[in-house]
């Protein structure tokens, strides 16, 4: 079953979305940095492998970032934050159309 949740670093000042499959791997990762909530991540899995057989994931990772590379339950201090799939959705196009330039910024 696929889950969507979301979770904040301080440290970092990044909010972090995610969607992961129910082996626990991020199939799609958002990220959000500072009070202008700033996307820096908007990647997704299997695109970001269609780009590496095609010998394009580096600028795939230039232009939308990586998912995590480990699965969910491997992950120290987990504590996440459920979202809907329609609260991800409205990230993810946000984010994604922010990192292709439609953002207006």
């Amino acid at each position: 079953m696929t889950r969507w949740f979301r979770r904040y670093w301080a440290e970092e000042d990044v909010w972090f979305y995610f969607e992961a499959s129910a082996d626990g791997w991020v199939t799609r990762q958002v990220e959000f940095q500072g009070p202008s909530a700033k996307a820096i991540t908007a990647a997704s899995l299997a695109e970001w492998e269609v780009a590496q057989r095609a010998g394009t994931s580096g600028d795939y990772e230039a232009t939308f970032g990586t998912t995590a590379e480990v699965p969910v339950h491997e992950w120290d201090d987990h504590e996440p934050q459920e979202l809907t799939a329609d609260e991800f959705e409205t990230v993810w196009n946000t984010a994604r159309a922010a990192r292709q330039g439609r953002d207006g910024t």
